[in-house]
């Protein structure tokens, strides 16, 4: 059942999938209140409030950066398309129609309930600490204050409730859901032919005419590309990092200045009974929950096994009490406060200190065990750090040595070999077209350098091509070696080719001659079904191998009279004609209401989802101008071209 979900996403992307946003992709959290500036021209507004052109390059950059940091093969010219730029778009335009819909319905959270928010989210159960604070040394290493974070959580939050009261809230009928299932997977007795092209090529045999004929008829078919056989080469990190060596005194000494990188953390687990008493508390009620946990303390020094039962009984700390007050290994940093870590880090595993006073109140403490602070060994990590210098020093030399390539490959043009003399680089040679080969790699898959090569100078003068940056600290140069313009080959020489295609179009049109006659006769006589194959039963569950366009087919024909035929053209593969003689309903085995239901019901709601934000976007006027149109446009026609 699921794989034929999987195998109709075209038919279930609108209305299976909740529209689930990735809240600040583009806009970062101080974005939406530092957005507009008065020098940029906005590409859309959204309740008067501007989108830039600016904000759209730099947003779609992100995510074509983000993309490539997670698969560096990728193609760039598919990230550059203008159905993902119009994309980018979408979530810009979809995030301001939010936000504004979130304030105005005074949907972003008080304080309180985003503390609730984030103490019982588990997306957020990484960024708690066991005392459920957040952990501001992961915030840091975001670049993210605490202050931005609780921001961006208010505004995400309060965002995702726009939407989730409605998405949240279908109801699916039983009746409704056995109503469009058993529409969906009704089931057709169905008989096949097929009048396959490949059957009645051996039956075609054209003439020298037909294929001269053909082939004037369809030159640009058989025409030869622009090529260009060229010299080129390329200055990047990884070339310049095999000249360079790193003494073994500097190694020595990164290895030594950076001692904390090769070392394992140290991290400690500890387990604590916790009297609450918030810092503000009166000095009486601090002094009882302090007398407390020295009487714990007492207690577990007369007998430390019972430590855990004690923290169960005792402690005030929810999330560790029914552990035995066990925090597990963590390490300085992520410690609730610094007097808590400098009194765990004061102890020896077994042992237990002092009451220890945070703003949370009184612990006591018990260090259970310590892992990790191990250094490892210079002879280990050297090859590590070799390749990091002189990666490090390939960067450095690659700023002064592009400054050399770009001037030496355009003032000494006639010539690669002054360049590659200078820099010691390498000569490569290739074969190329305008367009990349679709398995090129590195320069060659660059379309700024084939259009640089291809260009009237290079072509013209066989001179060398401006120094190009195909990016990630690479530049090329190339020129042409030899130039062989686009040219309509003589027939002889692609004769086979153009034989080939007169043979296909030949019997895929006696193919449809036939396979329209056969429909004729059935047509004429329905219940005569002589000659046919035997009958199977076909659903949208149940393809039967029949190709889409004849399932389609089929399950569309009009049931009022059976048995019916009905033909499809398959085109290039020939025509298949099926006579349908009974409907059955939905096989409850293979489309369950009971499985199926929450799809219907999640189709309910991305629908009623979906038209409700466009409901909101007409609410707030959202306005794309021409030019985003325009991008819009673009990216429609070249859906519709593939």
């Amino acid at each position: 059942m699921f794989d034929f979900v999987r195998a109709h996403t075209r038919l279930f992307q609108g209305i299976l999938v909740l529209l689930v946003f990735p809240s600040f992709v583009f806009f970062g959290v101080q974005g939406y209140s530092s957005l507009q500036d008065a020098g940029m021209k906005d590409v859309a507004t959204v309740d008067g409030r501007g989108i830039t052109q600016v904000e759209w390059d730099q947003a779609h950059q992100r995510s074509v950066d983000r993309v490539r940091r997670q698969a560096p093969n990728v193609d760039i010219k598919l990230l550059d398309s203008p159905e993902l730029k119009q994309q980018t778009l979408d979530a810009l335009v979809r995030e301001s129609v939010l936000l504004v819909a979130a304030q105005k319905q005074h949907l972003l959270p008080s304080d309180e309930r985003l503390q609730r928010l984030f103490m019982t989210d588990p997306q957020f159960e990484g960024m708690r600490k066991p005392d459920g604070s957040v952990n501001r040394e992961l915030l840091q290493l975001q670049g993210m204050s605490s202050e931005a974070f609780a921001q961006q959580l208010r505004l995400e939050f309060g965002m995702r409730q726009v939407l989730g009261g409605v998405g949240n809230s279908t109801i699916a009928p039983k009746a409704s859901v056995v109503s469009a299932l058993d529409a969906l997977f009704q089931r057709r007795e169905v008989q096949l032919q097929r009048f396959d092209v490949k059957d009645y090529a051996a039956k075609i045999s054209p003439t020298d005419a037909e294929l001269e004929t053909y082939f004037k008829a369809n030159e640009a078919r058989f025409r030869l590309p622009e090529k260009a056989q060229i010299e080129y080469v390329v200055l990047d990190v990884e070339t310049l990092k095999k000249s360079l060596t790193v003494s073994d005194a500097d190694l020595r000494k990164f290895y030594d200045d950076n001692g904390a990188r090769w070392a394992t953390p140290e991290e400690r687990r500890v387990s604590h009974i916790l009297l609450q008493a918030d810092k503000d508390a009166a000095a009486d009620v601090r002094g009882k929950a302090k007398a407390r946990a020295e009487a714990l303390l007492a207690e577990v020094r007369k007998t430390p096994a019972a430590f855990a039962e004690l923290a169960r009984k005792n402690s005030q700390d929810p999330l560790s009490a029914e552990k035995g007050g066990d925090l597990d290994f963590a390490g300085r940093e992520g410690m609730a406060s610094k007097a808590f870590a400098d009194a765990v880090y004061a102890l020896k595993p077994g042992e237990t200190g002092a009451v220890v006073e945070t703003e949370f109140g009184y612990h006591v403490v018990k260090l259970t065990a310590v892992r990790g602070g191990d250094k490892k060994a210079f002879d280990i990590v050297r090859a590590e750090i070799d390749a990091e210098l002189r990666r490090e020093q390939a960067q450095r030399k690659f700023a002064e040595s592009a400054e050399v390539f770009t001037n030496t490959v355009y003032e000494q043009s006639e010539s690669l070999q002054p360049v590659i003399d200078k820099l010691k680089l390498e000569k490569r040679s290739a074969e190329v077209l305008r367009a990349p080969a679709p398995a090129a790699s590195g320069a060659l898959a660059s379309s700024k350098l084939l259009d640089a090569v291809f260009g009237n100078d290079a072509v013209k003068n066989k001179r060398n091509t401006e120094a190009i940056d195909l990016g990630g600290s690479q530049l090329a140069s190339a020129r042409i070696v030899k130039h062989t313009p686009a040219s309509t080959p003589p027939l002889a020489d692609v004769r086979e080719r153009v034989r080939n295609a007169v043979v296909q179009a030949q019997a895929a049109a006696l193919a449809r001659k036939e396979g329209q006659a056969r429909l004729a006769q059935l047509k004429g006589a329905p219940g005569d079904a002589a000659g046919l194959p035997a009958a199977v039963l076909v659903s949208r569950a149940q393809p039967q191998s029949l190709p889409r366009p004849v399932l389609e087919a089929v399950l569309q024909a009009h049931p009022d009279k059976l048995p019916v035929a009905i033909g499809v053209d398959l085109g290039e593969q020939g025509f298949a004609v099926a006579r349908i003689a009974k409907i059955l309903p939905r096989d409850e085995a293979v489309a369950p209401v009971a499985t199926l239901a929450s799809q219907y019901a999640q189709a309910w709601s991305g629908a009623e989802t979906t038209a409700y934000y466009e409901a909101l976007k007409k609410r707030h006027k959202v306005d794309v101008k021409p030019a985003a149109a325009l991008a819009a446009a673009a990216a429609a026609a070249s859906a519709a071209g593939r």
